[in-house]
């Protein structure tokens, strides 16, 4: 298994408003919106035939105007304020006030515009919050001032610009939390791989106190024995350079896995794998072992990837060890074909011997995993005499699709 596993996919980083609030209570938020937006359009439309001279059928659409650009705030704040102060100008030019009214906008209109400048300050990038800030004061200076109103000059721009620098504080806040939470999360990522290394660095210890010691021991000893013991006859000392030879690709093996198992996942795709070429050297391995095996190959193996390579290899060699544990001293007959695919048959009869291994083990659930992980199915079952049956249909080339059961597979390796 990699470590890497437990690193989190980098997706594009939430908005402001994904950070201001919780997904439950991003509804509330758009409630909040809508409700404020129907409450200004409630107040300026009774209301707008107090100060400026404006027909009763336009009346409704100005108030719209002045009002309902807030619904934008969460949606796009930049879009609402840009029809709400284009709205505010050409309300201020082209529709005359009532007699004694100097104001050329609604309040509620003002109101609106400070809603939607605050949004856009939460949200958009610093440059646009300036423009925003000072088209908004001279927009409600200039207005004010053409209609002689004494007023301070700096009124608005300050006011504003407190505005924005509450919006500005408070977004700075919400990032530098949004921060933390980041932080906390890689160190909590970090702990759990350190803790993933210490587990594999501890299998590995246990691997080679356990298993590695034992095989080497049995190398020793077959490499030895023909001087060791007397009256050792060339089939005797064949059998033994055949168990030595086993021995050692088997110890060979542990090694490359305990590289893994040391590594930090980084270089677990460097460690050589058996590859569809290697078949020949397993078959005859295994009937230099004793095992009663036939085999043949339809086609050219030179033509299958590494990848599905190496599990064609690991689900032949899962099965041959099946049957040497299984049904010992029964004749196996292997049969891969390689033409728009591979198709590979392992069976055997009943077997003669005293069986040595047990039931329930993860042996065919891992040949299972290893098919599907390059896109391809494995069946496996008792046959009517007694015997068994693998067969599996594997690509030549792994699917694409198929990156993601592959993680399955190296869980059982």
């Amino acid at each position: 298994m990699n470590d890497t596993s437990i690193a989190k996919p980098v997706g594009r980083r939430p908005g402001i408003w994904g950070l201001i609030v919780r997904p439950g209570l991003r509804w509330w938020l758009d409630a909040a919106s809508v409700l404020t937006a129907v409450t200004l359009f409630s107040v300026a439309w009774p209301t707008l035939h107090l100060t400026h001279d404006v027909p009763w059928p336009i009346a409704p659409l100005i108030a719209a105007f002045a009002a309902l650009p807030v619904l934008l705030m969460r949606v796009n704040a930049l879009l609402g304020w840009a029809v709400s102060a284009a709205s505010a100008l050409f309300i201020a030019l082209a529709v005359p006030n009532l007699p004694g009214e100097e104001i050329p906008f609604q309040v509620v209109h003002i109101v609106a515009l400070y809603f939607l400048v605050f949004a856009v300050s939460l949200r958009s990038p610093l440059q646009l919050v300036a423009v925003v800030w000072g088209a908004t004061a001279l927009l409600l200076g200039a207005g004010l001032g053409a209609e002689g109103i004494d007023a301070d000059p700096w009124a608005w721009p300050v006011s504003l610009g407190g505005l924005v620098f509450v919006a500005l504080l408070v977004r700075s806040l919400i990032r530098s939390r949004s921060e933390l939470n980041r932080q906390t999360e890689l160190s909590d990522l970090e702990r759990a791989r350190r803790t993933i290394l210490e587990e594999k660095a501890r299998i590995a210890r246990d691997l080679h106190d356990v298993v590695a010691h034992h095989m080497s021991l049995v190398v020793v000893q077959a490499q030895t024995a023909p001087y060791r013991v007397e009256g050792v006859n060339d089939a005797a000392r064949a059998e033994f350079e055949s168990i030595g030879a086993t021995a050692r690709e088997a110890l060979n093996e542990i090694r490359g896995l305990l590289g893994v198992l040391r590594s930090d996942g980084q270089l677990a795709e460097h460690t050589p794998q058996p590859t569809a070429t290697d078949l020949e050297a397993l078959f005859v391995g295994a009937a230099r072992a004793g095992v009663d095996l036939t085999w043949s190959v339809e086609g050219t193996l030179a033509a299958v990837s590494d990848t599905v390579g190496s599990a064609l290899y690991r689900i032949v060699q899962e099965s041959l060890a099946n049957t040497g544990r299984h049904a010992p001293g029964a004749p196996v007959r292997v049969t891969i074909a390689c033409a728009g695919d591979i198709e590979l048959i392992v069976a055997n009869s009943a077997g003669t011997g005293a069986v040595t291994g047990g039931s329930g083990g993860h042996g065919i659930p891992g040949m299972q995993a290893r098919a599907l992980a390059v896109g391809g199915r494995l069946d496996a079952a008792p046959t009517s005499d007694g015997g068994f049956r693998v067969h599996a249909r594997l690509p030549l080339t792994p699917a694409a699709e198929s990156t993601l059961p592959l993680a399955a597979a190296s869980v059982v390796r």
